[in-house]
């Protein structure tokens, strides 16, 4: 029975996010849009106000592009990652102490996870597959014969 047209979107999407560091570039750009979230915050809040000039914004800017690239050309991730890292340490001066930590941290940790993504992996088998295959395995084994 067919479910509706949002049949096939669940493993496209899953498909489409197997062949890029997807966890990666989801937090560099989330790493970015707190660092700029947290450039708008009243002056009660701000820790360090750092360079309040144009390197402020074009910081977490940076951070949020790389992501977003890393995300649609996973080819660069190499390029992106290293620049993403960069900037992420970056923000510590320029940025309210790099977005109050969070966003340094969520850069730092999404620039490295990209970096390490290898795309000629194969995809991880679960735990159940796993226990599948090998019972099938074992059904499709004689038994041991004994001999006296």
């Amino acid at each position: 029975m067919p479910r509706g047209p949002r049949e096939g979107v669940r493993p496209a999407f899953r498909q489409w996010r197997a062949g890029r560091p997807f966890w990666g570039g989801l937090l560099l750009t989330l790493g970015g849009a707190e660092v700029l979230l947290t450039l708008k915050a009243s002056l009660d809040v701000i820790l360090h106000v750092g360079m309040q000039g144009l390197a402020g914004y074009l910081l977490p800017v940076v951070m949020l592009l790389c992501g977003v690239l890393i995300l649609f050309n996973p080819a660069q991730r190499l390029f992106y990652s290293v620049i993403g890292v960069l900037v992420s340490l970056g923000t510590w001066l320029t940025s309210n102490l790099g977005g109050f930590f969070i966003g340094l941290l969520l850069g730092v940790i999404g620039s490295c996870l990209a970096f390490g993504w290898l795309p000629d992996q194969e995809p991880r088998v679960g735990r159940r597959q796993r226990r599948k295959e090998v019972r099938a395995a074992k059904a499709l084994s004689p038994a041991p014969v004994r001999q006296p």
